[in-house]
């Protein structure tokens, strides 16, 4: 099952990695923006949870993909602001590498690990690997 979880988080990550020097151009992203294109779809859609998440924004993901994601969060706005993994703690072993994690082709400001002791679609233990694509100062957008 850690290998399957791992395959799933690296081909999401090849999926998700910005391809060309244009990648980052928000007319050629199509997950810069609120709702991201097929396969993803809303969390709320698929699991008991609200349309919006305060301190998270609005979730999308590619339900094959689940329950490590990644997990795209929007603002209020529709605007991408952080790309998530969520890892069970029961697959975190010694030996665990998360190489090359994709960030929805825009770039990283910076990266928080926190724990989450369980919701709707991951019920156990785990912890948020949250790539921001916005400034610190910024998550605020989320917030509320």
């Amino acid at each position: 099952m850690f290998k399957t979880l791992l395959c799933a988080a690296a081909t999401a990550a090849f999926a998700l990695s910005p391809i060309g020097a244009n990648a980052h151009d928000a007319g050629t992203n199509a997950l810069l923006k609120a709702p991201p294109a097929t396969p993803y779809k809303a969390v709320s859609s698929l699991v008991k949870l609200p349309d919006f998440l305060p301190g998270i924004g609005q979730l999308y993901v590619d339900p094959k993909t689940l329950p490590a994601g990644p997990f795209l969060a929007y603002d209020h706005d529709g605007k991408l602001v952080s790309t998530i993994y969520m890892i069970p703690l029961s697959l975190m072993k010694a030996d665990m590498n998360l190489d090359n994690l994709g960030a929805a082709g825009a770039p990283v400001d910076h990266v928080d690990v926190v724990y989450n002791a369980g919701h709707p679609g991951v019920e156990e233990p785990h912890v948020h690997v949250v790539l921001w694509h916005v400034a610190a100062d910024q998550e605020a957008r989320v917030a509320k």
